[in-house]
Parts: structure tokens; C-alpha cells; sequence
């Protein structure tokens, strides 16, 4: 079975198994969430920066969503796509991780592949991007057993009948599943081009309320808000992804989400330009 091999490792985050572990348990020694009544822990929204800047959130949001139970399969909806993008799907192979490979669920992604326009990704050929792989040591570490299914909607009405469908298809194979969904919010800055608040303090606080207004409609489970919020307020990098993973996690019985935590890269590293990260649970 062919390999896809992990691009970001040693960069992004650590390529050494040991020190990948560590960072990990270091992220989420603090122990686990409290969990809301009410919360399935079905699914979750992370951030997909840098560990040194978004990594504790990242880990906090899968570990409690094992916390409330395993999975056999966990979908990752990610991808910088935009409007007019193809939607994206790995249906065969492995996927590298420092922890060890992750298995593609490839008879529930074959099935979901043939129900929408996907461009079909491979070990040896695909996009390089960071959303889904920044995600995968933590799935490795804490669903161990585990296979994924990487997607990547692009923005637009087909990303949550892609969550949908992706349920009804894993409910009529008996597979237990769980989903994630890979998005920063606001990039604000001469870095990224966006910078209707100005500089200063008065462009964080924009920022912040602007993060504010996506992190809304995800809590909502509000697909299409999500999508009208990225493409209008430009606070979601992945709004197909979030679309698809709030939609999936409806379809799962989900009926809100839980804001477990909120930061930007400002926090750690203070500049004219930043990025928001949320971590949720569905």
C-alpha cells in the first residue's frame, strides 16, 4: 500500500516520534475539557498552524473528542480551496505521521468519491497543504486504531450534502465515525493582504470580533452561514471544510457546538499581522 509522506514534519511540527509524543502530552497535561451537557463530542473545529502556535488547541479539540469515545473511522474536512475549486479526496493508501501511518477508509471514500465531482488524490500525487496533515499526529495518538478519510470541500452549496452524505454512507456500512474540521479564521495584516481595521490595537480588536462572527455560526452548526461569513468577512481560510464538518456533525445527532478555546498568533508572536485559531466539540 503506497505511502503518502508527510510534508510538514520537522517544520511545522516535530518529525522525531519522541518529541511528536511529548509535545502532545505537553499540550494536554492540564487534563481534559470539561464537556458541556449536551455535548456528543461527534466532531470538532481546530486549527491547523504551526504547533508552536495553534497545536495546544489542535490537541485539546481531538483528545476530547476520544474522550467522549472511539471511532473507527475519523474524517478530515480541510483544504485552502476557494469558489470554483474542485472538492478534494484521498480514497486509497497511507498517510504518514511521525506516530506511525493512518490508514485511508477506502470503501466509505470510494462510495462518497462517486457522488460528487472530486479530483482524486494520491500517494504520489497531490496538493501540498498543511490543513489536514497538522491534524494527523494528534488522530494517530489519540484514535490510534483508527483509519481517515481526508476531504477537502470547497466553499459553496455541495460542501454540506458532502458531510451528509458522508454519514449516510459510514450509518449504512455500520462504521462508527467521527469528524473534524481544519480551519484558521481572520488573516489580518500586510502579510496576508487584509487590513480594513488598520494597524494597531484597533485592528486586533477588529480581528477579534470578526473571528467572533464565524465562531457564531459554527457554534449554530449554521453551514451556510459559515460559507457566507468566509467569503464575505474572509474569517475562515476552510469554510467548505467547517460547512461540511457542522453539517456532518448534525447528520450525527449534534444540535450545538462547545467553544473549548480562542487565541491568535498575536498572543505568542505580537506584529502587524496575525491569524485567529478555535478549537470546538460538536
Amino acid at each position: 500500500m503506497q505511502m503518502r509522506r508527510a510534508d510538514f514534519a520537522g517544520s511545522w511540527y516535530p518529525a522525531d516520534p519522541v518529541q511528536c509524543r511529548e509535545q502532545i502530552e505537553s499540550f494536554v497535561s492540564d487534563g481534559p475539557v470539561a464537556i458541556e451537557e449536551g455535548i456528543l463530542g461527534v466532531g470538532g473545529i481546530a486549527p491547523h498552524a504551526g504547533w508552536a502556535f495553534s497545536g495546544r488547541i489542535a490537541a485539546r479539540v481531538v483528545s476530547a473528542m476520544a474522550h467522549c469515545g472511539s471511532a473507527d473511522v475519523i474524517a478530515i474536512f480541510g483544504m485552502h480551496l476557494g469558489q470554483g475549486h474542485p472538492h478534494f479526496i484521498m480514497t486509497d493508501g497511507l498517510w504518514e505521521t511521525p506516530l506511525g501511518p493512518l490508514e485511508v477508509a477506502s470503501e466509505a471514500a470510494i462510495q462518497l468519491s462517486r457522488g460528487f465531482n472530486f479530483q482524486i488524490e494520491t500517494p504520489s500525487r497531490h496538493v501540498r497543504d498543511n490543513t489536514i496533515e497538522l491534524l494527523l499526529p494528534f488522530v494517530k495518538y489519540f484514535f490510534p486504531k483508527a483509519k481517515i478519510i481526508p476531504i477537502g470541500p470547497a466553499p459553496g452549496s455541495q460542501a454540506a450534502a458532502i458531510g451528509q452524505a458522508l454519514i449516510d454512507i459510514t450509518k449504512s456500512q455500520g462504521v462508527s465515525l467521527k469528524v473534524i474540521g481544519s480551519t484558521d479564521l481572520t488573516h489580518y495584516g500586510p502579510n496576508y493582504g487584509f487590513s480594513p481595521a488598520g494597524t494597531g490595537a484597533d485592528a486586533l480588536k477588529w480581528s477579534k470580533e470578526n473571528d467572533k462572527a464565524q465562531i457564531e455560526k459554527i457554534l449554530a452548526l449554521d453551514s451556510d452561514g459559515v460559507i457566507a461569513q468566509g467569503l464575505t468577512r474572509h474569517n475562515a481560510c476552510c469554510s467548505g471544510a467547517v460547512a461540511a464538518t457542522v453539517a456532518a456533525a448534525r447528520a450525527l445527532g449534534a444540535t450545538r457546538g462547545q467553544l473549548l478555546d480562542y487565541a491568535t498568533s498575536h498572543d505568542k508572536s505580537p506584529g502587524s499581522s496575525f491569524v485567529g485559531y478555535v478549537g470546538t466539540l460538536f
